[in-house]
C-alpha cells in the first residue's frame, strides 16, 4: 500500500475561516492516523483575489494550533514548489495535451458576448445558461472556427481561454468515501475554463488536478462546497490518462450559523459577537479588524477540540479529546452528511474545560498581563495570586474573564450595586455590620478555616438569619452580589482592609 498523502490547499484571498481549519485538522487526523503526510499547498492562481499577508496568517493560524505540516511552502519538501504560481510552467503541457486529444478547446468569446449569451437563453427560458455543448457550437472557438483561423488569431494574440469539451448524456461517478456514490450527468456539466491566455494560468480545476497527482496525493478531504465540482475532477483524471491513481474523494459537510439556517459567515460572528477566524485579522484595504479565537482568548487545544467535533463523533458520548485521543480516533466514516451548527455557548463551555485543567500557575501567567491592562499592580506575593486564580477560575470559561471575578482582592468597591442594596440592606443592617466587625476585629486567627466558623457562630449566637448577615457583608467586601466565599476573600486581603471596607459601606450606604 502506498503511503497516505493528503494536502490542505488555501487559497491567500483573506483570513482563514475555521471551516478551512477543521478541514485541515481533518486532514492532518487522517494522515497522522495512518502514518502518512500531510502537505500544504498556496493555490493561488487567481491573481485578481490575491491579499498581501493571506499566506503568512495561514502559516501562523496552524503554528498556533501546534499543528505542522511535513510538507510546504515554508518548509520545503520533494514534490515542490508548494505555491501554484511558481509552478505554472508545467501546466500549460497538460493543456496543450487536452488540446490535441480533442478534449479541450479554444473559446476567444468576448465578456460580452457570454452575456449576450446568458440573455438569449434566459429569454429562450433555457434549462441552464451556461456554456456547454448545448450552445458551444454557436460561439466563438475553435470548435466553429476553420484550423487556419485559429492559429491566425493566436499569432495575432488575442486573448482567449481553453475550455475542457464535456460530451453530454454521460453518467459520471463519484465515490465519496463520506457520502458513498455519487452519479452526475454529464449534461448538467458546463465546459470549465481550464486556462486564461490573460495571466497565462491555469485556474483551479486544472491546476489542482495537476497538482495532487504531481504530488500523490493519496486522499482528497475538502468541503462540501467542492462537490459540484468533483464529477468535473473526475472526468480530467479520465481525460489525462490518470484514472488508475486518482485520489480518493470525501466531501466534508458546511458549517453553520448556530440557529442552523445556512453557512457560517464573518456577519454572523460580527453580529453575535464569536471569532469565525483563528487569528485577529486586518483587512489590507479597509484596515478593518475581526477577531480570532486566539484573541478572545481560546486555547489552542480547545479550538481544536470544538473544531473536530463540528461534524465527528467517535460515537461514544466523549467530548473532551486530547490531539492523540483524535489522531487515534478519528476515521472518515464517523463524519456526518449534514452540516454541523456552529454553538457559541458550547464553545465556550470547551474552552472552560481546558482551563480548568490548567495549573493555577499557569493560569496566572496568563492572567498577570490582564491586571496590568487594568492598570493593577500585583500587590499580593505570588503564592497569594495563584490561589485567588484558583478561587475563581471555576467561574470563567476564558482567562480574561479572571478579572472580572477577581478584582475586588485587589482594589476596594467604590459603588454598591443599588438592586442589592435595595433588596438586601435593612435599616438594622448598619448595626448587623457594626457589632460583626466589633468582634471581627478581636480575632487574631485569621485563616479561612476559622474565618468560616467564625461567621457562622457570630450569626448563630445572635440568631441572626444568614442571608441577613451574608449578603450584606459580600456587598461591603465587594459592592455586588457575586465573588469567591467570603471567608476566602477576607483571608486574602486580611483583617485591616475587611474592617475598612465594612466601615465605608456603613458610612456611604447608611441606614
Amino acid at each position: 500500500m502506498s503511503t497516505i498523502r493528503v494536502r490542505f490547499a488555501p487559497s491567500p484571498t483573506g483570513p482563514l475561516h475555521i471551516g478551512g481549519v477543521r478541514t485541515a485538522l481533518y486532514n492532518y487526523f487522517f494522515a497522522k492516523k495512518h502514518g502518512g503526510q500531510f502537505v500544504l499547498r498556496i493555490e493561488d492562481t487567481d491573481s485578481s483575489r490575491f491579499v498581501p499577508g493571506a499566506e503568512e496568517y495561514i502559516v501562523e493560524a496552524f503554528k498556533w494550533l501546534g499543528i505542522q505540516f511535513d510538507e510546504g511552502p515554508h518548509v520545503g519538501g520533494n514534490y515542490g514548489p508548494y505555491r501554484q504560481s511558481e509552478r505554472k510552467e508545467m501546466y500549460r503541457k497538460y493543456v496543450d495535451e487536452l488540446l490535441a486529444q480533442g478534449l479541450a478547446y479554444y473559446a476567444f468569446d468576448t465578456p460580452e458576448e457570454l452575456a449576450a449569451m446568458r440573455t438569449r437563453l434566459e429569454t429562450e427560458k433555457a434549462p441552464s445558461l451556461q456554456y456547454d455543448a448545448s450552445t458551444r457550437m454557436t460561439m466563438r472557438n475553435s470548435l466553429t472556427m476553420s484550423r487556419d483561423e485559429v492559429k491566425y488569431r493566436l499569432r495575432g494574440g488575442e486573448q482567449y481561454v481553453v475550455r475542457i469539451k464535456i460530451e453530454p448524456n454521460e453518467t459520471i461517478v463519484v465515490q465519496d468515501l463520506i457520502r458513498g456514490e455519487v452519479a452526475v450527468n454529464s449534461s448538467l456539466l458546463d465546459d470549465k475554463v481550464l486556462w486564461k491566455s490573460s495571466d497565462g494560468l491555469p485556474t483551479y480545476h486544472l491546476a489542482n488536478i495537476v497538482d495532487d497527482h504531481k504530488m500523490k496525493i493519496t486522499h482528497v478531504i475538502r468541503g462540501e462546497e467542492w462537490l459540484p465540482s468533483a464529477p468535473l475532477h473526475v472526468l480530467l483524471y479520465r481525460y489525462l490518462g490518470w484514472e488508475n491513481t486518482m485520489p480518493k474523494f470525501s466531501h466534508l459537510p458546511l458549517l453553520l450559523k448556530p440557529d442552523g439556517n445556512g453557512k457560517l459567515s464573518k456577519r454572523d460572528g460580527d453580529k453575535l459577537g464569536f471569532p469565525v477566524f483563528p487569528l485577529e485579522w486586518t483587512d489590507p484595504k479597509t484596515l478593518e479588524i475581526s477577531t480570532g479565537f486566539r484573541e478572545m482568548g481560546y486555547f489552542s487545544d480547545a479550538t481544536i477540540n470544538i473544531l473536530a467535533l463540528l461534524g465527528w463523533n467517535d460515537g461514544t458520548e466523549q467530548e473532551i479529546f486530547s490531539i492523540d485521543d483524535l489522531i487515534s480516533k478519528f476515521s472518515l466514516d464517523r463524519v456526518s452528511k449534514h452540516g454541523a451548527r456552529f454553538d457559541v455557548q458550547k464553545a465556550a463551555w470547551f474552552n472552560h474545560q481546558y482551563l480548568m485543567k490548567k495549573s493555577n500557575e499557569v493560569l496566572t501567567d496568563l492572567f498577570i498581563p490582564f491586571m496590568h491592562a487594568n492598570a493593577v499592580v500585583p500587590i499580593f506575593e505570588r503564592k497569594v495570586l495563584e490561589k485567588i486564580v484558583g478561587l475563581v477560575k471555576e467561574r470563567v470559561n476564558f482567562v480574561h474573564e479572571i478579572w472580572s471575578q477577581s478584582h475586588f482582592f485587589f482594589v476596594a468597591p467604590t459603588s454598591y450595586d443599588e438592586t442589592v442594596v435595595k433588596k438586601r440592606w435593612t435599616p438594622e443592617t448598619p448595626e448587623i455590620l457594626g457589632k460583626f466587625a466589633e468582634v471581627l476585629e478581636k480575632e487574631s486567627d485569621f485563616s479561612s478555616e476559622h474565618l468560616e466558623q467564625f461567621m457562622a457562630n457570630f450569626i448563630k449566637s445572635n440568631n441572626y438569619n444568614m442571608g441577613q448577615v451574608m449578603n450584606c457583608l459580600r456587598l461591603c467586601l465587594v459592592g455586588e452580589a457575586k465573588g469567591a466565599h467570603l471567608n476566602d476573600i477576607m483571608a486574602i486581603i486580611g483583617k485591616d482592609e475587611s474592617l475598612r471596607r465594612i466601615q465605608t459601606a456603613i458610612i456611604k450606604i447608611g441606614g
